[in-house]
């Protein structure tokens, strides 16, 4: 193609090119279609044998390392974990919460990519297995302690349609074989036809709406109004479940927008109210560990300076704080672990400010001790002395 495109109309034309163009697509596309119909039939094989061991081992004693799953980690066991090193910048503290009953909660402050979450970490040998660590979340799969994530999206839905970070987790997800649940693309075709349903709803609840309410709208506001009954909007929240990701049960999608950029954002906002509808959903489905964005961005920005990232952690902690307290209301599932992730790259000085921020807006649990002081342990020697000299 190369040596056609240099040698135009002089070795070829520029039909020649667009027919030989074609060509390549046709024959990038049934390449393409050749291998997802080899991996598709691999997958499916494999989790063929992995319910054939379940139906084999369900009523016998056998150690997790005995399935599929742990021969897999058994190999990687004693490999090189240069590659699953923790994130370089983290604080952790213990809350109590609550007016009477007080629940306990442990938050983690962190610096991280968010796919390290997702991401299976393998070796560097060419025929590394993943690390133990898809066989820990499928032992905790059916727990009453998953561990959720917040994952920031656009409103397009879908393996073809996502782009950006959407678009690499979906490539986290296909990378490894799902054993429990739909793969990651038949899950998303699903939350597609549901969505449909749920913006029909909001269309036919929006039209109960007086004409007058709706002129009284500025200009901004009525487009966005229209566009809500059309996509998702920011603050829509869909699900997803996953067995063969890293640290991850469940994964919450949050729509959002290019809003979130700017400085002027409150606690009305939707993406605000998105974060208590995960949290609730969170208490409903015994996730007791969740990951959130505490800037509501995945990555650094040049808008994102030291006084927007300090505004905008304060705004989400003070946000989180109270839904949490709403949150023992609710009933259901305890969240135990709270972990607020940094976007990856962030400056020292500003993870500095966001740790010492955050014991400051959360009430930390310190232990009080109390000291006696010299001179009052030796007057009550002394006390206790004359006391015992009147008795004789």
């Amino acid at each position: 193609m190369c040596i056609a495109v240099d040698g135009i109309d002089i070795v070829s034309t520029e039909a020649g090119i667009n027919e030989l163009a074609g060509q390549h697509l046709d024959q990038q596309s049934l390449t393409h279609a050749e291998w997802d119909s080899q991996v598709d039939a691999l997958k499916e094989g494999q989790r063929r044998h992995y319910r054939q061991w379940l139906m084999e081992k369900q009523t016998s004693a056998t150690t997790p390392m005995s399935s599929p799953l742990g021969s897999l980690a058994s190999k990687t066991m004693n490999s090189s974990l240069s590659e699953t090193q923790g994130p370089l910048l983290q604080e952790s503290f213990t809350i109590h919460l609550g007016s009477q009953m007080k629940q306990m909660h442990n938050i983690r402050i962190m610096s991280a990519d968010v796919m390290d979450f997702c991401q299976l970490h393998r070796n560097n040998s060419v025929n590394a297995d993943p690390q133990p660590q898809r066989l820990q979340t499928a032992l905790g799969l059916y727990s009453n302690d998953l561990c959720g994530l917040v994952l920031l999206t656009d409103s397009n839905i879908g393996s073809y349609a996502s782009t950006g970070l959407s678009k690499d987790f979906i490539s986290v997800c296909e990378s490894s074989t799902e054993f429990h649940f739909n793969n990651v693309a038949d899950q998303l075709e699903t939350v597609k036809q549901t969505v449909k349903e749920g913006i029909a709803w909001r269309k036919n609840h929006s039209n109960k709406d007086s004409t007058h309410n709706f002129l009284n709208l500025t200009s901004t506001e009525q487009q966005s109004r229209r566009s809500s009954t059309k996509y998702l909007q920011t603050g829509d929240v869909y699900l997803t479940h996953h067995s063969n990701l890293a640290d991850v049960h469940v994964v919450f999608h949050m729509v959002v927008d290019d809003t979130l950029r700017s400085n002027d954002i409150n606690s009305r906002h939707a993406a605000i109210l998105g974060l208590r509808n995960i949290l609730k959903s969170a208490c409903s489905c015994d996730v007791t560990t969740l990951t959130l964005p505490v800037l509501l961005m995945h990555e650094m920005t040049e808008e994102m300076t030291v006084a927007w990232c300090n505004k905008r952690a304060e705004l989400v902690f003070k946000c989180v704080k109270g839904f949490m307290i709403e949150m023992a209301s609710w009933g259901g599932a305890e969240l135990k672990n709270l972990q607020f992730l940094v976007p990856k790259g962030i400056s020292e000085d500003v993870f500095t400010n966001l740790a010492t921020m955050l014991p400051s807006i959360f009430r930390v649990s310190n232990p009080l001790v109390f000291k006696a002081s010299p001179s009052l342990s030796h007057k009550n020697s002394n006390k206790s002395k004359n006391g015992k000299n009147k008795k004789k």
